[in-house]
């Protein structure tokens, strides 16, 4: 892997478990529980300047990540209730980058998205350990992705949180911040 896919990549490209089995699922929960917290910490006493701090050249900002996560969590968790209310609907995709750009994302504290990503991981946890085997093969038909279940999206989101906690400390132990 170059160092560009490195920095891009802190922990690898997301690649689907081989199975879906409850086990696995349980650890992928508990990567959604403990996000909130791990999240906080990697921008614990950060400055407004560090914030604005890009974790790769090109890249988006530690603020607009945090932003970011809230925005791709939220999008995820109505896909959920989307697939378990409907049969296999068709979610609508967003163009994140453009989102990362507006100004609520550049400006905003991240203490805003904090709170609202730990509101957000206690209602979808409580939803996914409410979930039955049934339930994960559920999912819906992403217009450019195809068809996700919801075993599948599980997996993803556990990835997506690791992958952008990366981000932030990362540049943190690169900074010695």
């Amino acid at each position: 892997m170059s160092s560009l896919d490195e920095l891009k990549y802190p922990i690898g490209r997301f690649t689907q478990p081989a199975s879906s089995m409850a086990g696995i699922r349980i650890a992928h929960i508990q990567t959604l529980r403990l996000l909130p917290a791990r999240l906080r910490a990697a921008v614990d006493g950060l400055t407004d300047h560090q914030l604005d701090t890009p974790y790769r050249e090109g890249g988006w900002t530690v603020r607009q990540v945090v932003h970011h996560v809230a925005d791709s969590h939220l999008n995820s968790y109505v896909r959920f209730k989307l697939a378990l209310t409907e049969d296999w609907p068709t979610v609508k995709p967003y163009e994140e980058a453009d989102w990362a750009n507006l100004n609520d994302a550049r400006w905003l504290p991240v203490e805003v998205s904090l709170d609202l990503i730990a509101s957000l991981h206690a209602r979808w946890v409580a939803m996914f350990e409410a979930m039955t085997e049934d339930d994960f093969h559920r999912g819906y038909l992403h217009p450019i992705n195809g068809k996700q279940s919801l075993a599948h999206a599980l997996a993803l989101y556990d990835w997506h949180s690791r992958h952008h906690t990366a981000h932030i400390t990362n540049l943190r132990k690169s900074e010695g911040w």
